[in-house]
């Protein structure tokens, strides 16, 4: 071939190397002796010569490259080195991923220690700045400022909301409850089944619904702090707050906590307290002690109590509340033992509002409850003699008892007149006010405190629940601009337990002249099956279409029926 490159013979895809000296070559022969002995069992190879090792002398190939160069060439004759490709990559590949790994690893050390220290650091910031102040409990404006918490005042409450969603309305309630409707306090709720009705305060109607004598839950109202915030505004109650000082130039109003309120509109629905006899305001102590003015639910829970554990109670008044409580107590003298007396200076119970024959046909039905009726009883001095109270009349009888019960009438709550310049009527008591309830531009008043021009019948004042709720609607629509007239008449009704009742609209006084039309009693005169009928609401009875009972009463004050007296009356039977 002449003086080409001299050929090495391959054994088993043997590679080419080369060292830089002798020892080099020595130990690169060796390397091939070793890998083709190896390989000896696969093909049989032939030992390089001397002659090799010169070779790979005079190419002068670096000894890193002849190993590699082995070592990719052992896996298949003919192969290109890919297994050891492969290899180099993924070696590399791991061990950037590791790199990598570790950097990540160490840079997000970094920002975790430094998001600690940010927190720390703010923690500590705050815990040294002072925290936000809350809102206070009394909000120092409103537009809407209602001064008490009766039927009157949520009746006002409910009506400015229905004419202005948004309104933002506020009670202030001397009563430590919300607000509830009183006449179950001295009806339904004493013919309750339930043990603990001095708990629940739920009752059945006459009808068998049963509900509670709270008008809304608890849910239904904002509290009076967040009143100024909320989005849509509401209805607040502070309870056993109560308004000792009116401003009515400045629109503010100031508590008896001290602290004050300024409004834009104002309602007074004060209501009354229970008034007393001047014998028992002249009594010690003890005798006032063993007395029950009776107004709120807290009155009923504790002469419930009473009902228990005394033997004998007795209801001073013959109108509408003391015989609706001598009838209540009186079931319970039934069962219980319990003696129950009602004296009234009239001839028979109601004997203000209904005509005499009606008023004697009433006092024989309070009897049959159980009471023990005494009328034409004035009382001249109460005393203690003994463990019990003694009640001495006019006429000379006595009367021991162990409570007392004086339901004489109701007084208006008009303290807030002087503080306010208002005026107060000298005939009917009460504020006075126009037909639109109104006593300044911006104050209404409405309920038993209000003495008002009623258009049909002239200055009044009425202390009932539905006038409560009618008088409190129509405040609350003026006050949102309506100006509407006092015109529609209010009905009042009163139970002597679940088999007797009456109804009655506008003025009803004994002395007037009375036409008495009457019908054949059925099963469904009763006051359970009237208002089974008629679906009339407890809670808001002027807003139902109401049905006549047993008795149909047109009571007028003209002359025109002058000839049908009382006593024509009286040839009627029921």
């Amino acid at each position: 071939m002449g003086t080409g490159r001299p050929r090495v013979r391959r054994g088993g895809g043997g590679g080419r190397g080369g060292c830089s000296g002798p020892a080099g070559g020595e130990a690169a022969g060796a390397m091939l002796c070793c890998r083709l002995a190896a390989l000896g069992a696969r093909r049989p190879l032939r030992p390089l010569g001397p002659a090799a090792g010169n070779l790979l002398q005079r190419w002068n190939v670096p000894i890193g490259l002849q190993m590699s160069r082995q070592v990719a060439s052992s896996d298949v004759p003919g192969g290109k080195g890919s297994s050891s490709v492969f290899a180099l990559i993924m070696g590399l590949s791991t061990l950037g991923a590791g790199v990598y790994v570790y950097k990540t690893l160490r840079e997000n050390k970094e920002r975790f220690t430094s998001r600690v220290t940010t927190i720390t650091a703010r923690s500590q910031e705050n815990a040294l700045s002072p925290a936000p102040e809350a809102h206070p409990e009394v909000p120092s404006h409103v537009p809407f400022l209602l001064i008490g918490g009766g039927t009157a005042a949520f009746a006002a409450a409910r009506s400015i909301r229905a004419r202005d969603p948004g309104a933002r309305v506020l009670i202030v309630s001397e009563d430590p409850a919300l607000p509830y409707m009183r006449p179950p306090l001295s009806k339904e709720l004493w013919f309750s089944d339930d043990p603990n009705v001095t708990e629940t305060l739920r009752f059945k109607q006459w009808n068998g619904k049963e509900r509670s004598i709270y008008f809304q839950p608890p849910s239904f109202y904002v509290p009076a702090r967040d009143l100024p915030f909320v989005e849509n505004g509401g209805v607040a109650v502070l309870c056993g707050k109560k308004v000792v000082h009116m401003d009515v130039r400045g629109n503010m109003v100031k508590l008896s906590d001290g602290s004050q309120i300024s409004y834009d509109k104002c309602l007074i629905a004060t209501g009354g307290s229970p008034r007393n006899l001047p014998a028992i305001e002249r009594a010690g102590k003890d005798v006032q002690q063993r007395l029950t003015l009776f107004r709120k639910v807290e009155d009923f829970k504790s002469l419930e109590k009473i009902s228990r554990q005394v033997k004998s109670i007795t209801v001073i008044g013959g109108g509408f509340l003391g015989s609706e409580l001598a009838c209540a107590l009186g079931r319970r003298a039934r069962t219980r033992g319990l003696e129950v007396i009602q004296l009234f200076p009239e001839n028979g119970n109601m004997g203000k509002v209904l005509p005499e024959y009606l008023s004697n046909w009433t006092t024989e039905k309070v009897r049959r409850e159980g009471v023990n009726v005494m009328p034409n009883a004035v009382v001249k001095s109460v005393s203690v003699s003994g463990n019990r109270l003694v009640i001495k009349l006019k006429d000379g009888r006595k009367v021991e008892t162990d409570h007392i019960v004086a339901a004489v009438g109701l007084e208006p709550n008009v303290e807030l007149a002087k503080s306010a310049g208002l005026e107060v009527d000298s005939d009917f008591g009460g504020f006075r006010v126009n037909a639109e309830l109104q006593a300044r531009s911006n104050i209404w008043v409405a309920g038993d405190a209000a003495c008002f021009y009623d258009i049909k019948l002239g200055r009044r004042r009425v202390e009932h629940h539905d006038h409560a709720v009618v008088s409190g609607r129509l405040a609350g629509e003026n006050m949102t601009g309506a100006a509407k007239p006092y015109w529609h008449q209010s009905m009042f009704w009163s139970d002597l337990g679940p088999d007797v009742g009456y109804e009655a609209i506008g003025l009803v006084d004994s002395t007037l002249p009375t036409v008495g039309v009457f019908a054949k009693a059925t099963a469904k005169d009763t006051p359970k099956s009237a208002t089974e009928q008629s679906g009339r609401c407890t809670a808001f009875p002027g807003s139902c279409l109401c049905a006549c009972r047993f008795l149909c009463l047109v009571l007028c004050s003209g002359n025109s029926q002058s000839d049908l007296t009382a006593e024509h009356s009286k040839t009627h039977r029921l």
